[in-house]
């Protein structure tokens, strides 16, 4: 029965939620909150070190973090398939607890060390997809498609408040407690986002749909057992989760080209290094702030009404028109428009639509398949499509070709957003009926 509670009736109408829903929301809000936090207040520092190390040298530190990422696949791997469910989170991000502590120890003791910066830049790389593609794991567990076109992108605005957050902590206290006790905070704040994660298990738990449990997800004290290395074969053997990985790739590639050039405009048009990192903080500041607008009161809507295909191929349509302008533009200018535009995009329509994909796919899927695509896929994506950018940097005689080509993969990457937003239609009305 519906409530009748003026402030209920509020939420419903502002931010499309039930009452029920709200402690899931709440949970959802703070888990992404604390990872994104944390993960804002070290990012400043990781794109200064790429810099530092030469914008010729990216496509090493891109190619190690994929090497890095071949190494971390089996290790979660093997923990998915040895844990519960609601304990793969937890037990990943406590991993991730000591390494942050371990980094905050060698910075105390080997303050400024060149190696170890590009050793925090590649982990950090790693980190952020891994401990990313897990917390949306949870959510696609426990929510069902339905509840996820309303409440994903809400529920993705904590990663957007925490993106404010971070930036501006790390500004305000990285001159009283510097870089290692950043370290240590952001390792307080994982462990909280492990909290909330195992608060959503136990809504799930208290609120089930009536018919049970989905279809295919088993119970969620059980391990999902398998082989460590089963999410390859699971991409590889399903025509679904396989136009989700060229869909990645074709993101990450775009996402590349357009890294890259943030980092060439920026180390001309800003030489100095607290400047640059001034730069990379406003942006990201820019971002999240309209990140945050689109995600509460627009993104379920359009999921709702329109449908995910909407979300998936709107960015990919609008980063092809600015490669183009880019292409008879290159100027710092065009390019900020250009960046905010993909990365805000991405965050309010894009992820939350990607990950929305995966509430009609069985409990493995969701967790070994998705981290594979999520990482492997990604960073292969990254380290290819950077060897891609770098050449083409130094043979073509044309300084607008890379723009042209990265027009070309945005016009691909919006196809196949539209045909996977078929597809998940069609899972999600299976879904319903073994509901039924």
């Amino acid at each position: 029965m519906a409530s009748t509670h003026p402030v209920s009736r509020l939420a419903v109408r502002l931010f499309n939620v039930r009452a029920v829903e709200a402690p899931a929301v709440v949970a959802g809000l703070l888990m992404f909150f604390c990872l994104f936090t944390g993960y804002f207040m070290l990012r400043p520092v990781r794109e200064t070190m790429g810099v530092a190390g030469g914008v010729d040298n990216l496509q090493w530190l891109f190619t190690a973090t994929f090497v890095a990422t071949l190494v971390a696949l089996p290790a979660f791997g093997w923990i998915a398939s040895r844990v519960s469910r609601r304990h793969i989170l937890p037990w990943v991000y406590g991993f991730f607890v000591i390494n942050l502590l371990g980094f905050a120890a060698v910075m105390i003791g080997l303050p400024g060390d060149v190696w170890a910066g590009r050793v925090f830049y590649v982990w950090l790389s790693v980190f952020n997809l891994l401990a990313i593609s897990l917390a949306w794991s949870v959510l696609a567990d426990v929510f069902v498609s339905v509840e996820a076109r309303r409440l994903f992108a809400l529920i993705a605005g904590g990663a957007s408040l925490g993106g404010l957050a971070g930036p501006a902590l790390g500004a305000l206290l990285v001159a009283p407690i510097g870089h290692a006790g950043l370290l240590v905070l952001a390792a307080g704040l994982l462990a909280a986002s492990a909290i909330a994660a195992a608060w959503l298990h136990r809504w799930r738990d208290r609120h089930r749909e009536s018919g049970g449990e989905r279809a295919g997800d088993g119970h969620r004290e059980r391990a999902l057992g398998g082989n460590p290395l089963a999410g390859i074969s699971e991409v590889l053997g399903s025509p679904y989760l396989m136009s989700i990985a060229i869909f990645v790739l074709l993101l990450a590639s775009v996402s590349t080209f357009l890294y890259f050039e943030q980092a060439r405009l920026v180390a001309e048009t800003f030489p100095d290094r607290t400047r640059q990192t001034q730069v990379f903080g406003l942006i990201d500041t820019v971002v999240q702030a309209l990140a945050i607008l689109t995600q509460v009161f627009l993104t379920g809507r359009i999921a709702q009404r329109l449908g995910v295909g909407v979300l998936l191929t709107a960015v990919p349509l609008v980063i092809t028109a600015g490669f183009l302008w880019l292409a008879l533009a290159p100027t710092f200018a065009v390019f900020v428009v250009v960046m905010i535009a993909r990365r805000a995009g991405e965050y309010a329509l894009v992820r939350p639509g990607r990950e929305m994909l995966y509430t009609v796919v069985p409990a493995e899927q969701k967790y070994k398949a998705k981290n594979a695509i999520d990482t492997v896929v990604y960073r292969g994506g990254d380290a290819l499509s950077g060897w891609v950018k770098s050449g083409l940097d130094l043979l073509a005689s044309v300084p607008a070709l890379p723009m042209v080509i990265g027009a070309g993969i945005a016009l691909a990457w919006a196809s196949v957003g539209a045909g996977l937003g078929k597809a998940q239609r069609r899972g999600e009305t299976e879904e319903d009926n073994q509901i039924l």
